[in-house]
């Protein structure tokens, strides 16, 4: 009987099947890659072929231009290629929009790529969906039971609050430009803050593909070219970078909040410049990684990037074989360039 590393193993350029002869989340051009979702440490320009969601696609067009890769084959959530004998379909990972996990399947072994992925609620992105398989490839940015992210809604009022005590300040929020921000947004929006949010240029174009893809927003506005008005009282979103720059020096003694699953470290929190720090991750923590390997209920647990010591003795304990595959090129939640 084949092994699971016969449809699918680690290489250089990332995982590679080589019956059905691509790669999954490729870190270098390859002649046919699986994208499971938007983020640049996945989502590469210069494939020859790139197989994702129709979402993903189009963010991959918006950061990249139309020629970023030779053909674009778009893949919906549920439906099925066929290559080689192999087949391949996408599940929602509840990351951001169009965020897929890669179902492989071939060789009478079933394999589940998670991709970046979260068990929390978001009004911005369809909910992950557990598939069960033999093997499950899954991430582990958070993968240490020390991380044990608090409720949004509970890290979204505290910034209301702080809003109400400090009227005559600007609050800044340093989000990533795809998938955070429309998820802060949505989030304030979910609290009933329905005042115009203002946003830095940067975040303008997901934005807007976002709404175009259903996703209501409410009222924003441009942060640049505010003609002396300062924003005090007011809600700004920038990526991170730009809260610490001169662009933020026209805002009224802005309160710079900073939105990452990495701001429970105070350290990160200091090294953000974050005056209110809010734990906010598009990643599952630990309990969240566990229960999702419950529910698969995979025999062989392949960890990629992230803390894989955890989740190996999770597994140790547990009945399951782990494995750490130790991929390189792949980043830590918000690690992307802000101008991306």
């Amino acid at each position: 009987m084949a092994r699971p590393e016969d449809l699918l193993r680690p290489t250089p350029e990332g995982l590679y099947c080589p019956p059905g002869d691509f790669h999954v989340d490729p870190v270098r051009p390859v002649a046919r890659a699986v994208i499971t979702h938007g983020h640049a440490d996945h989502a590469r320009p210069g494939h020859g072929v790139v197989v994702a969601t129709p979402e993903t696609l189009q963010i991959m067009q918006a950061r990249y231009g139309p020629d970023c890769a030779g053909r674009l084959e778009p893949l919906a959530y549920g439906e099925t290629v066929r290559r080689d004998g192999v087949e391949v379909s996408f599940a929602p990972a509840g990351h951001v929009l169009g965020s897929a996990q890669a179902v492989v399947r071939g060789l009478g072994q079933n394999i589940v790529v998670s991709g970046d992925y979260k068990r929390r609620a978001d009004a911005t992105c369809a909910p992950f969906e557990p598939v069960p398989c033999d093997v499950f490839i899954t991430e582990a940015t958070f993968g240490l039971p020390v991380f044990r992210h608090p409720d949004d809604g509970a890290e979204i009022a505290r910034l209301l609050m702080s809003v109400a005590q400090f009227p005559e300040r600007t609050h800044l929020v340093g989000a990533y430009a795809l998938g955070k921000a429309q998820r802060v947004i949505a989030l304030l929006r979910a609290a009933g803050w329905d005042r115009t949010i203002h946003v830095h240029g940067a975040l303008e174009r997901l934005n807007s593909l976002y709404e175009a893809a259903g996703v209501s927003l409410g009222p924003l506005a441009p942060a640049t070219h505010l003609a002396g008005r300062t924003l005090a009282g007011e809600i700004v979103l920038a990526p991170p970078s730009a809260t610490q720059d001169r662009w933020s020096r026209r805002f009224a003694e802005p309160v710079v909040a900073f939105a990452s699953g990495w701001m429970g470290v105070r350290a990160r929190a200091r090294q953000r410049g974050a005056e209110l720090p809010l734990v906010i991750s598009d990643h599952a923590d630990w309990d969240e990684l566990t229960h999702t390997l419950e529910e698969v209920n995979a025999g062989e647990v392949w960890i990629t990037h992230g803390r894989e010591e955890g989740l190996l003795r999770w597994c140790e304990l547990n009945g399951r074989t782990g494995r750490a595959l130790r991929l390189v090129g792949y980043d830590e939640e918000d690690a992307e360039p802000a101008a991306a």
